[in-house]
């Protein structure tokens, strides 16, 4: 398990070099000069100057990113152009943000769509069966926007249950806070379902028709033992893979629905940074970003092996 844990770990290190790497020559990939599309074209030379020597933009890049790389390391990610914070206290703002919505929406939809998944695999070729698979392909069929929309036109602007667009943070006003997380949560909760319904059931399948699950039925054992006992925890071994990266994919930045609902996320600074042309932020969150997938993903492969003991032992 050590040796495991230890090679993971060890693969994860090298993983972020490289992304910091890559998200550094990625920046420095963007057409046009740095300086004269963050200031302008009014800019005069003494301001294109002395913004480039801000950026360090007049070193060499080896440097450049030997340099960033030092700051980046002490969590100094730099100062945003646009709204002249610092980079780093801007990402943690709105990934606190986006953690709210996504958080629970993973929660939520794990809660659902696993039982409701290992259901649907149990009565295989069934009413129930077929239900419960057109509605996850359904709910994957539908744009997450899109549905974003009609929740917003039915339950807010139609109903009035909920406010229309925004965001109330919890210290402000917890009650209202809930009411404008609901709809993202929801849109968020409804296209999940779908991804991991559909996962479940197949990794279900598979397991109940290996030899111990027959073994177990052979032993008179009902088929809600069989199912909780012995299917549950190694069906959930390729789910619990496939929840790691929908978290980490979300927790990135959900930049449609924070648009949608115009709700100040990571996926939201981000976008307002591309355009804003404001790099020392789109290179913040965008390495940020990278690392939270890393991260997760290093997390849910450490835990692995819970659900398959068979991973720590090879």
């Amino acid at each position: 398990m050590w040796k495991f844990a230890a090679t993971r770990i060890g693969m994860a290190i090298p993983t972020l070099v490289i992304v910091a790497l890559a998200v550094f020559i990625l920046v420095r990939l963007i057409p046009g000069d740095p300086a004269a599309l963050m200031l302008g074209d009014s800019a005069d030379a003494a301001s294109l100057a002395a913004l480039r020597e801000q950026l360090g933009l007049n070193a060499s890049l080896p440097t450049q990113f030997l340099v960033w790389s030092g700051h980046v390391l002490q969590g100094d990610l730099g100062q945003s152009i646009s709204n002249r914070q610092p980079v780093a206290a801007l990402i943690w703002q709105r990934f606190a943000v986006s953690a709210q919505i996504v958080l629970p929406a993973v929660l939520l939809a794990t809660l659902v769509a696993v039982p409701l998944g290992m259901l649907a695999a149990w009565r295989q070729g069934r009413l129930t069966d077929l239900a419960l698979v057109a509605t996850a392909t359904l709910l994957l069929s539908l744009p997450a926007f899109w549905m974003g929309l009609l929740l917003l036109m039915f339950f807010a602007l139609k109903l009035g249950w909920f406010p229309v667009v925004g965001f109330v943070a919890f210290g402000e006003n917890p009650q209202q806070a809930l009411l404008y997380l609901v709809l993202p949560i929801t849109t968020l909760l409804l296209h999940e379902i779908g991804v991991i319904l559909r996962m479940t059931r197949a990794s279900t399948l598979e397991v109940l028709h290996l030899d111990y699950i027959t073994h177990a039925r052979a032993k008179g054992l009902s088929e809600m033992t069989v199912m909780l006992r012995h299917a549950f925890k190694s069906s959930f071994g390729p789910t619990w893979t496939l929840l790691g990266l929908i978290l980490g994919n979300l927790l990135a930045g959900v930049a449609v629905i924070e648009t949608v609902f115009t709700i100040p996320g990571l996926g939201r600074l981000l976008v307002d940074a591309i355009f804003a042309r404001d790099y020392p932020l789109i290179q913040g969150c965008l390495l940020f970003i990278a690392s939270i997938y890393v991260l997760v993903n290093l997390f849910v492969d450490l835990l692995y092996p819970i659900f398959d003991p068979r991973v720590a032992a090879s």
